[in-house]
Formats: structure tokens, C-alpha cells, sequence
């Protein structure tokens, strides 16, 4: 005798998904949605462990089996989270990237967008607050290369959110007709050096004067220098409480950094 019952059920569809042949069933929604966020928490464990680690030892310390051996796992464990210890060097490194390029961002959209010189002490201002908060990331991406590392294409994105900051003040006082008036032409091969920097500004539709693309370069590097060598001690004993970012003389830097650059406190309008 049949049992109609069982034959109905059998008959019924199911919600289940059915694998192909000769393939592994495939893992329902709520169980793949459980294993990924198991997978970024340990992933996050492993990233906070290594900035604690970069602390300590510093980047060319950093390594996968004294984080692996600081979690209470085995090495081979941590490497199906993050492969090899350059991966995770450029791991960190992006998020040091990232966080700063966030922080300068912040500051810098609080300000009025005809208010130039004040767009730029923001973001000078942002990244010396960021870097004495962040010391060792900041090390990390603005230290000594860290030896047999390459970074990878990935990383350059991210190193560019600050420049980029800059490279608008700029390109804003040229919209408005603010730029400065002495502007040289540069040597040729003063120009031909600055080829790559040139490009991608081409590549990105802006013009910016061969003189103000220089003047652009010259005060970024003398922004970070300056924070450099405050974070490690280079004008300790030289300037009193250098690490200050309210200290007179880090103020009075800032403005001849605006100064170089020419641009000019305000975009006076004139269609109002």
C-alpha cells in the first residue's frame, strides 16, 4: 500500500538549493554569511595584533609568526587570513594611508571653499595632529623603506589622498582667476624632471603652470619634512615643543608654506 502522504512530500518542491552533479552542495545563505563575518573579525584581530607589533618592532620587525604566536595560533592558521608578511606591510600601510587621508579630508571640507589659505593650514593642520597621534603608522608610510618590500600598485591610490587635497586649493585658486601673478618659466630641465607629476595632471585634464606644479611639490615636501622631523626628534632642542601643532614657529612655517605656493587668503567673487 502506498503512503500518499510521503509521495506528495517527496513531490513537493524544495527551497533548497541542489547541486549540479559531481559538485560539492552549495553552502546555504546564513551559514556563508556566518563564515564571513567570522572571517573579518579574525581578520581585524590579526590587523590590530600587527599594528601592536609595529609599535614595538617597528616595520622591518613585522612578522606573521610573532603575530600568529601573540594570538595563541599556529603560523599556517594566520596565513589563510593574510598570505605572507609583504601582504600584510601593505595591508597596514593602506589603512595608515586611508586614515590619514580621511582625518585631512575632514578638516578640510569644514572650511569654506573661497577661504584658500585657510584650506591649506587644515590640512597641514590635519596631518601633523594625525601623525602625533599615530606615530608608528605614520613611521610606517613616511619612515625608512622597509628593506626587500616593493609596494604594490594598490598602495598608490591611497598615498595620493593628501597631494590630492593640495593639488584642488591649487587648482581652485586657478578656477577663480587667484593664481599667482609671478610665475616663472621654469628651466627645461627643471620641467623635464617633473615629466611624471606633469602627466598626470594631463591625464586628468588640469593645466597647472609648470612654476606652480613646482612651488605644489616644494611645499608638500616641506610639510612632511617638517612633520618628520619634529616626530622623530630631528628639531628637538631646536625648537621648543616642536610636537606643538599650536606652536608659534609651526604656525609662522605654515604661512611661508602658503607664501611659496602664492596663493592668496580668499577668492574675492565678483559676480555678487
Amino acid at each position: 500500500m502506498c503512503d500518499t502522504d510521503a509521495v506528495t512530500s517527496a513531490r513537493q518542491p524544495t527551497s533548497e538549493p541542489i547541486a549540479a552533479p559531481g559538485t560539492d552542495p552549495p553552502s546555504p545563505p546564513r551559514a556563508a554569511g556566518i563564515r564571513a563575518r567570522a572571517r573579518a573579525e579574525m581578520t581585524r584581530e590579526i590587523m590590530q595584533t600587527a599594528r601592536r607589533h609595529l609599535a614595538v618592532d617597528g616595520a622591518a620587525g613585522l612578522s606573521l609568526r610573532a603575530v600568529a604566536r601573540d594570538m595563541g595560533m599556529v603560523s599556517s592558521a594566520v596565513y589563510r587570513y593574510v598570505p605572507s608578511r609583504d601582504e600584510l606591510l601593505t595591508r597596514l600601510i593602506i589603512e595608515a594611508y586611508d586614515s590619514l587621508g580621511e582625518a585631512v579630508e575632514q578638516a578640510e571640507r569644514k572650511v569654506p571653499r573661497d577661504a584658500l589659505g585657510d584650506r591649506f593650514r587644515a590640512v597641514a593642520g590635519g596631518v601633523r595632529h594625525w601623525a602625533i597621534a599615530h606615530e608608528h603608522e605614520y613611521a610606517l608610510i613616511y619612515g625608512s623603506p622597509v628593506p626587500g618590500y616593493r609596494a604594490p600598485q594598490d598602495t598608490v591610490g591611497p598615498a595620493t589622498r593628501v597631494p590630492g587635497v593640495l593639488i584642488a586649493i591649487i587648482s581652485d585658486a586657478l578656477a577663480a582667476g587667484v593664481a599667482p601673478s609671478d610665475l616663472h618659466t621654469i628651466p627645461g630641465d627643471v620641467a623635464a624632471s617633473i615629466e611624471p607629476v606633469r602627466a598626470s595632471f594631463a591625464a586628468g585634464g588640469q593645466h597647472i603652470p609648470e612654476d606652480l606644479v613646482v612651488r605644489g611639490l616644494m611645499a608638500w615636501t616641506y610639510l612632511f619634512g617638517a612633520v618628520s622631523f619634529d616626530l622623530f626628534g630631528h628639531r628637538h632642542n631646536v625648537v621648543l615643543d616642536e610636537r606643538d601643532p599650536n606652536n608659534p614657529f609651526v604656525r609662522y612655517e605654515t604661512e611661508k608654506i602658503i607664501t611659496l605656493i602664492g596663493l592668496p587668503e580668499r577668492i574675492i567673487r565678483t559676480d555678487r
